[in-house]
């Protein structure tokens, strides 16, 4: 089954169009994060949300704008010299976070709460990183038995590629969090692309945290499957072609990503009609069987 598309918002022109535009053509999951848009892309997805109440959502506790950075020292959820540094996994910085993402998106309950590129708080500390993780979990465990969030999860950029965390490490620090084994980490957010392309080639072999986090029941978003857009001129018809012909280099694109075995959601950030027309179409294909994964992989590899 090819995974789903979300509509993922970070670097989304026009953010209130690519909402509206992705729940009509059947996107059932928006991903967001306080520091998108310049801090103002909760927001701006309030008015669609209000209007699609059935869509989900997941947002972010970590980077936050200068702006925010001063409220939170004015709550007095940080120090000054916290807020210089634009990220946090601080628990009293995670609970205001949290309760701020939901008033801005108008939202009394989320869906999901990811720590937003938590490698960042203690790089080459995993110690100390782990110390930190365990607690900002233990505060979306509150959020969740207090009804304020309906799970959280980790959104990682080069995390568990550096070896900062494995999956095992955070099921594990999510069951010390709450207890016992019954936690309520739901989701894993990380790049899978044509450039970023190991996801697929540990999945293929049965391992990776693809792999890991869907045996483990999670959600596994995947993230940047344009690379920012870049892909679009990198790709040429030839491999197109390999994909799957009659695809746009987006399509295809998309549909490499989407066919990862363990990958639930593809996030894309198409902001117009026509480009999530096209979004949809690649989602709405048969998944890329291993073979065909592969030698596209192999190809790429060999380049």
């Amino acid at each position: 089954m090819t995974a789903e598309l979300a509509l993922g918002t970070y670097r989304c022109r026009t953010i209130p169009e690519a909402a509206a535009h992705a729940a009509a053509s059947g996107v059932r999951w928006i991903d967001t994060a306080p520091n998108y848009a310049a801090g103002q892309a909760q927001t701006l997805l309030s008015g669609a949300l209000a209007t699609h109440p059935g869509v989900g959502i997941s947002t972010k506790a970590g980077y936050f704008t200068a702006a925010t950075g001063t409220a939170a020292v004015e709550a007095g959820v940080l120090t000054p010299d916290q807020a210089v540094t634009g990220h946090s996994l601080a628990p009293a910085y995670v609970r205001w976070q949290t309760r701020r993402n939901g008033a801005e998106l108008g939202r009394e309950r989320l869906d999901a709460v990811l720590l937003h590129n938590p490698e960042r708080a203690h790089p080459g500390d995993r110690d100390a990183l782990h110390a930190a993780l365990r607690e900002a979990f233990a505060v979306l465990e509150e959020e969740t038995a207090a009804g304020r969030v309906g799970g959280y999860g980790v959104a990682t950029w080069h995390g568990l590629a550096d070896g900062a965390f494995t999956v095992p490490e955070l099921l594990a620090l999510a069951a010390d969090a709450a207890g016992g084994p019954t936690h309520h980490l739901v989701a894993l957010q990380f790049p899978v692309s044509l450039v970023m392309m190991t996801p697929i080639t540990q999945a293929l072999d049965g391992r990776g945290p693809a792999r890991e986090a869907a045996g483990a029941g999670l959600e596994v978003m995947a993230s940047a499957p344009l690379h920012g857009g870049e892909l679009l001129e990198m790709v040429k018809q030839e491999l197109v072609d390999l994909i799957r012909p009659g695809l746009t280099p987006a399509q295809a694109c998309i549909l490499a990503a989407a066919s990862c075995p363990g990958v639930t959601q593809v996030l894309v950030a198409a902001s117009s009609a026509p480009h999530w027309r096209e979004a949809a179409a690649a989602g709405a294909q048969p998944p890329l069987d291993a073979a065909r994964l592969r030698e596209i992989t192999g190809v790429l590899a060999s380049v």
